[in-house]
């Protein structure tokens, strides 16, 4: 029998604190994403490494017949604005009620913050449960960082979530949910278990090639088995709603088996919260230690721009770095991307060669950022389109709109149209820039970029320059967590104020 599945994707990291809302728009262009794809075309997706990729492979395996939907993600942002988010989910639970259907696979993020509801992927999941019934598997794959919910985990007969920060293994997990699709398929209902965090983890603690995270993954892959599948998501902390924060959990044929690995993992995470700790340099600090450091050093100094990580929530626009690195007269440095687009239409009307004054970023208003004043030289424009060659969505065509390298004393910016995280290197040879040649290099980005700049780097040094990614959530304004919760490891608990 070729049981008849029906996939999609809606994706998107949702940081409510974030200054700018996510639009039908940007799920069109896929700012950094794969473009939104329909039907055929999704299929498509097969060799990108993203989940539904490694789904569409796997699934040839067990002869599933696919019936694509649509499959659409953004930059991370502040919320899906209404009209956008039902308008992709009506895609998808229109597709279901249509098509006489075996199963869904759905390539989701976990994350999700809609203007009218809080929890984007357990009302979706929940809608689809009330058209097929319970008999009908649902299985979705997630991102690491979901904020994964009760209603999530009761609508679908399974979830399964990245294990790698930079996410390596997107294709990977998709290829695991085509697994226990099979295995749901065989076996009928699985067993489900599971245990929410009581603290908040910061997302650069998570980076799993270094410890702990690295660790506790491998920890988390030697409990599994055949009888049981098992995931951990730390959470996206900037997510100002009741079930934000980290989540463990499992499934499996086997009850006992699976009840005793999560709790066995559960309690490791309990009794080594300590290590989930991390501290942070000001600019100041940052650039003064990577151009000590480059001085000696034959590969470029990485600097971690956390705080306007555009995959993250933040717009790519904040200078406070490119600041500290004028005040302590850098040289052979390369910044990227800030997201400018007038400043790059003023680059274009003056041509390679050619001088504009102009106040580059600050457009999203943060305190304590301003845009950048100064006289810049035009030294590359480029289309803005590549294709990645780095590991995370490895061979995907990206188009960030036209590019422009803006030279500042002894600085390159290279400035786009559209925001994307620094994750390739090839982001920078848009701009003309070659990484590899330079002393010092500071990217918009948190953990992604070490994929491709990991093995170029002499060293990786993570800044908090002003910005909207917050990346201490004990900084944060919260306002709707649960009660109780640390707002970082071992930090203080969230209390509501009752007036």
């Amino acid at each position: 029998m070729k049981y008849k599945i029906l996939i999609a994707g809606f994706q998107h990291e949702t940081n409510t604190f974030a200054p700018s809302k996510a639009t039908y728009e940007s799920f069109v262009r896929g700012e950094g994403f794969p473009q939104l794809a329909r039907g055929k075309d999704v299929l498509k997706l097969r060799d990108v490494n993203i989940p539904i990729g490694g789904f569409i492979n796997e699934a040839e395996k067990f002869e599933f017949e696919l019936i694509p939907v649509i499959w659409a993600a953004a930059s991370p942002s502040a919320h899906v604005e209404e009209e956008t988010y039902e308008r992709i989910v009506r895609e998808i639970t229109l597709a279901a009620s249509d098509q006489v259907i075996d199963g869904i696979y759905l390539d989701l993020h976990g994350a999700m913050v809609a203007e009218h509801i809080d929890d984007g992927e357990g009302i979706l999941l929940s809608r689809l449960r009330n058209i097929v019934g319970d008999n009908i598997p649902i299985i979705a794959s997630l991102d690491l960082h979901a904020n994964v919910t009760e209603l999530m985990l009761s609508s679908a007969d399974a979830l399964t979530a990245f294990r790698t920060y930079p996410h390596i293994d997107m294709a990977e997990t998709g290829s695991r949910a085509a697994k226990l699709m099979d295995l749901r398929l065989r076996e009928g209902k699985l067993y489900r278990y599971s245990c929410r965090l009581p603290y908040l983890i910061p997302i650069n603690s998570m980076c799993t090639l270094v410890h702990p995270a690295k660790e506790f993954y491998s920890l988390l892959e030697e409990f599994e088995c055949d009888q049981i599948s098992l995931s951990f998501a730390p959470g996206f902390p900037a997510a100002d709603f009741n079930e934000c924060g980290p989540v463990l959990w499992g499934y499996g044929t086997d009850y006992c088996r699976l009840e005793i690995a999560v709790n066995s993992l559960y309690d490791k995470l309990l009794k080594e919260e300590s290590d989930w700790e991390i501290s942070f340099l000001t600019p100041d600090e940052a650039v003064k230690e990577a151009i000590a450091i480059s001085k000696n050093a034959n590969r470029p100094v990485v600097i971690a721009d956390t705080q306007d990580n555009p995959g993250a929530g933040g717009d790519a626009n904040t200078t406070g770095l490119i600041k500290a690195l004028l005040s302590n007269k850098a040289n052979n440095v390369a910044v990227g991307l800030i997201c400018d687009a007038e400043a790059v239409q003023a680059a274009y009307e003056a041509g390679i060669g050619g001088k504009i004054s102009i106040k580059l970023g600050g457009q999203a208003k943060i305190p304590g950022d301003t845009p950048l004043e100064a006289n810049f030289d035009v030294i590359h424009l480029s289309n803005g389109q590549c294709h990645f060659d780095g590991p995370m969505m490895h061979g995907m065509f990206v188009d960030v709109g036209p590019v422009a390298c803006l030279q500042l004393e002894g600085i390159l910016i290279a400035v786009s149209s559209s925001k994307a995280q620094m994750i390739d290197r090839n982001l920078y040879r848009i701009a003309g820039i070659d990484p590899e040649k330079m002393s010092i290099l500071v990217n918009k980005s948190s953990v992604h970029f070490r994929a491709d700049f990991g093995p170029i780097a002499e060293k990786v040094l993570v800044a908090k320059a002003p910005g909207p990614m917050i990346a201490d959530p004990s900084d944060l304004p919260w306002a709707h967590l649960r009660q109780g919760i640390r707002l970082k490891p071992n930090g203080q608990p969230f209390l509501i104020t009752v007036k």
